[in-house]
C-alpha cells in the first residue's frame, strides 16, 4: 500500500503531466473538426474545459509537494508552452486557460512534504473527478475513431493520431487506477514502459513527417530517420532479456535525448515562423513535453532496478 505522502505526490505528478496532455488532446480534436461536426467540436471543448478545471485544482495543491526531478524535467511546462498557447489560441480562436501555465511555471518542489488528511481527501476527490472525465474522453475518442474509420466523420487529424491519443488516455486511466489500488506507478515494468513510449516516439516522428510542408526535405528526412530508429528500438526492447534490457534502455535514452533536441528546435522554428508546416505551435510543444517525460522515466530505470 502507498503511504499518504506517496499517494498525494504520485497523484499530483501524474495529473500535472497527463491532465494537461488530455486537455490539449481535446483542443487538437476540436480544432480538427469541420463546421458539419460543430456538435463534436462542442463536446471536445467541454472535455478541454473540464480537464482545465481539474488540472487547476491539482496545481493549487502541488507547490512544495512534487519532486525536484519531475519539476525540472520539462514534462509539466517548457519555456515555450505559454507562447505556444498564445499563438495557438490566436490561430484557432479557441480559448486556452493560460493562467494555469503561468501558475505551473511558478511551482517549487519538495523532498519530504507534510501531507495532511485534508490534502489526502482533496487529492482523492481530484482523482475521482478526473476518472469520470477521463472515461468520458476515452469513450469520445473511441467513437470518433470508429466514425472516422467507417467514413462517417471527416477530421483533419490522422486516424493514427486518434489511435495514438486514445492509447495515452488509457495509460493515464491505468496509472490512476493503480494509484487508487495502492500501487506505486514508479515501479512499472521497464520493458512495458519502453515498448509504450517507443511506439509513441515513433509515431511522433511519423506525424511530424506528415505535417511538414513537402518543401522541408531535410526535416522530413530527419523525421523519417527517427521513426526508423524507434522501430528498431521497439524490436530490441521486445527481444531483450533481463540481462540485456539495461543496454537497450541506455541506447533509448540517448536516442530520445536527440529526438528531444530535434523537437525543441522544431518548436522554436514553428514559433518563429521559420518552418513551413501545418503543425499547431501547441502541438509542437506538446510532443516536446512527452519526450521530456520519457527521458525522466528512462533516467529512473536504473534506480528502479536496484530497488
Amino acid at each position: 500500500m502507498l503511504s499518504d505522502q506517496r499517494y498525494v505526490v504520485l497523484s499530483l505528478e501524474l495529473h500535472l503531466f497527463f491532465a494537461r496532455i488530455m486537455k490539449e488532446h481535446a483542443l487538437f480534436l476540436e480544432a480538427g473538426f469541420t463546421p458539419k461536426n460543430a456538435n463534436l467540436a462542442r463536446e471536445a471543448d467541454r472535455y478541454k474545459t473540464n480537464f482545465e478545471r481539474l488540472l487547476s485544482r491539482a496545481v493549487d495543491l502541488s507547490s512544495g509537494v512534487i519532486r525536484p526531478m519531475v519539476l525540472s524535467s520539462g514534462e509539466i511546462v517548457t519555456d515555450f508552452t505559454l507562447g505556444s498557447e498564445q499563438k495557438t489560441q490566436n490561430f484557432t480562436g479557441l480559448p486556452i486557460n493560460q493562467s494555469i501555465t503561468v501558475r505551473e511555471a511558478q511551482l517549487h518542489s519538495g523532498t519530504n512534504p507534510n501531507i495532511t488528511p485534508a490534502m489526502v481527501d482533496s487529492v482523492r476527490r481530484i482523482n475521482q473527478g478526473i476518472s469520470g472525465v477521463l472515461n468520458g474522453l476515452i469513450n469520445f475518442k473511441t467513437q470518433l475513431l470508429n466514425d472516422v474509420l467507417s467514413c462517417n466523420v471527416f477530421t483533419v487529424n490522422y486516424p493514427l493520431l486518434i489511435e495514438h491519443i486514445l492509447r495515452e488516455a488509457r495509460l493515464y486511466r491505468d496509472y490512476l487506477n493503480d494509484i487508487e489500488n495502492g500501487q506505486d506507478i514508479d515501479n512499472k515494468d521497464p520493458r512495458e514502459t519502453e515498448l509504450f513510449w517507443d511506439q509513441i516516439m515513433m509515431e511522433h516522428a511519423l506525424f511530424i513527417r506528415g505535417l511538414l510542408d513537402p518543401t522541408e526535405n531535410q526535416l522530413i528526412d530527419t523525421s523519417d530517420n527517427f521513426a526508423n530508429e524507434y522501430a528498431v528500438l521497439l524490436e530490441r526492447a521486445r527481444n531483450a532479456t533481463d540481462q540485456t534490457l539495461a543496454s537497450v534502455t541506455d541506447e533509448t535514452l540517448r536516442e530520445t535525448m536527440r529526438f528531444k533536441d530535434f523537437k525543441q528546435a522544431g518548436t522554436e522554428g514553428i514559433a518563429a515562423c521559420k518552418i513551413r508546416s501545418i503543425i499547431l505551435p501547441l502541438l509542437a510543444d506538446h510532443v516536446l513535453r512527452e519526450a521530456n517525460h520519457y527521458i525522466r522515466l528512462l533516467r529512473q530505470r536504473p534506480m528502479n532496478r536496484r530497488r
